[in-house]
């Protein structure tokens, strides 16, 4: 696990405070930046967005699906909990925590921002950062490869139907062409793009050849998100500093769904005695998030300074150190499952 994996949770801190500084002392560059707008579409944060997401579509191999008939219990848990379960835990959770519990201390038009956020974040099953949790735990490779690839195809068909189907039933307004435009613009194209540059990759040096690209432009990725983390911050910073506790209570329902999904993926996988190297990365798959894409989307949808943006960073900030947790108790009860 490289230095800015390891710390992305410190990196994405700082990147947090250095955009409220610099938003509170150049709003007018900040303003700028947000004018830079094309049919709902802040072209700088487009550009970070694939910076970051495009090398992640990378290390997507469709030809590594023949592996999973070998082993398919853990891609059935994998398309389960990602598909008919963790969209809709999120959303309730969303609604008990803003509409309910929290609802004495946020706005109500805040709250739906904040919900919809949430909703973003739990439509979006781990793409990148999933190899990292598999790689930590032993995890098979090629399955996790193949497990992410058929999730990024799922993605492109089903992400906007989940996302508007559970807005709409929270009673927020499902603006359904710029929806569609965003999954076109960081779903569909970086994976096309992503798809056509293996093949490239491919063709000259193999599959050594890929890893290799992966990791010289995966700095970028990571800067990618930094930057887009600052221009968030910059824009929320007014309201951060009236309402400071704001980011705790949107980590609470964050954190509960990463340790529900959690124990809701690794006990099934548990129960049908799926061995270790399977059932820990299918675990971490539905317990981590694609955040990269909810923070494009909820930027697309509802802009830059909007709860729903706040919400998608929220959830970057909290993955990091609860992955690491679940790391470490997968790696601790790894003798419970049967061994490959």
């Amino acid at each position: 696990m490289g230095v800015f994996e390891r710390f992305l949770s410190i990196w994405v801190g700082l990147a947090i405070v250095a955009g409220i500084v610099l938003g509170q002392t150049f709003p007018h560059a900040f303003e700028a930046l947000a004018a830079l707008e094309f049919a709902h579409v802040n072209l700088p944060v487009a550009v970070l967005i694939w910076a970051m997401v495009w090398p992640m579509m990378i290390g997507v191999d469709f030809a590594s699906l023949k592996r999973v008939k070998e082993k398919p219990k853990g891609l059935i848990i994998t398309l389960v909990v990602n598909w008919l379960i963790k969209p809709f835990t999120m959303a309730a959770l969303g609604v008990l925590f803003f509409k309910y519990i929290f609802a004495g201390f946020i706005p109500p038009e805040d709250a739906q921002g904040y919900l919809a956020g949430l909703i973003l974040l739990g439509a979006a099953p781990c793409t990148a950062m999933v190899f990292v949790w598999s790689q930590m735990t032993k995890g098979d490779p090629n399955y996790t490869l193949a497990q992410v690839s058929i999730n990024d195809a799922i993605m492109v068909f089903a992400f906007a139907p989940i996302v508007a189907f559970l807005l709409g039933v929270t009673d927020i307004a499902v603006p359904w062409a710029t929806l569609i435009l965003s999954v076109g613009l960081y779903v569909v194209i970086p994976l096309l793009a992503g798809l056509i540059t293996r093949s490239l990759l491919s063709r000259k040096g193999g599959v050594q050849a890929v890893d290799n690209f992966i990791a010289k432009v995966k700095p970028f990725s990571v800067i990618g998100l930094l930057a887009t983390v600052v221009l968030l911050f910059g824009f929320q910073g007014q309201v951060i500093l009236k309402q400071p506790l704001i980011i705790v209570l949107i980590a609470v329902p964050i954190l509960i769904q990463s340790y529900l999904i959690f124990a809701l993926s690794y006990g099934a996988a548990w129960a049908w005695k799926v061995p270790h190297n399977i059932a820990a990365p299918c675990a971490m798959i539905g317990t981590s998030n694609f955040f990269e894409l909810a923070v494009a989307v909820a930027i697309s949808l509802y802009g830059l300074s909007s709860g729903a943006a706040l919400a998608t960073v929220v959830g970057v900030l909290v993955e990091v150190p609860v992955m690491l947790s679940l790391v470490a108790f997968a790696n601790k009860t790894r003798k419970a499952f049967p061994q490959a």
